[in-house]
């Protein structure tokens, strides 16, 4: 039996994803830019806002804040399912994309929030995908500092 996840409402939270068997399913700009769309799309049908995120070629991050009534396991299930079925149909595959349930932790004050951002940014970078932070077109920041807020919520983001 597998261990409930921690729910509380109002609550932010660090979510990840993974491919399944650690495949470079994100690697393809189609598989990015197709990802970003099932994210906007899910803005439109829940009520929740993004801190921030990165996909890489492997996983996502999100900073995730469900607004109040919106429950982020259905949210996730919906932006991980759909996106899914998407990827399939593009690739011309079968089969699971995700490895695992996505995972959650509640960031509980301003300190876990800021290095939280710092982790998810610095992702791409360590990866060696981007030089320095904030030039991986897939990350919050390069989001943020082009003003596109279609996947972000507010700008700048509300820390704790």
């Amino acid at each position: 039996m597998r261990k409930p996840r921690l729910l509380v409402s109002g609550a932010r939270y660090h979510v990840t994803a993974r491919i399944n068997n650690r495949a470079l399913l994100l690697r393809r700009v189609e598989a990015k830019e197709l990802l970003l769309s099932v994210i906007r799309r899910a803005r439109r049908k829940y009520a929740f806002r993004i801190d921030n995120f990165c996909i890489m070629e492997n996983h996502i991050h999100f900073i995730m804040y469900p607004k109040s009534g919106e429950s982020l396991s259905n949210i996730m299930r919906w932006i991980l399912g759909v996106f899914a079925a998407a990827l399939n149909r593009l690739l011309g595959r079968r089969g699971h994309i995700w490895g695992d349930r996505f995972h959650s932790w509640i960031i509980r004050n301003r300190q876990a929030f800021l290095k939280t951002m710092e982790y998810i940014d610095m992702n791409p970078v360590k990866a060696a995908l981007a030089d320095r932070v904030g030039e991986w077109k897939y990350c919050g920041l390069w989001h943020l500092r082009r003003g596109r807020m279609d996947i972000l919520g507010t700008s700048p983001p509300v820390q704790p």
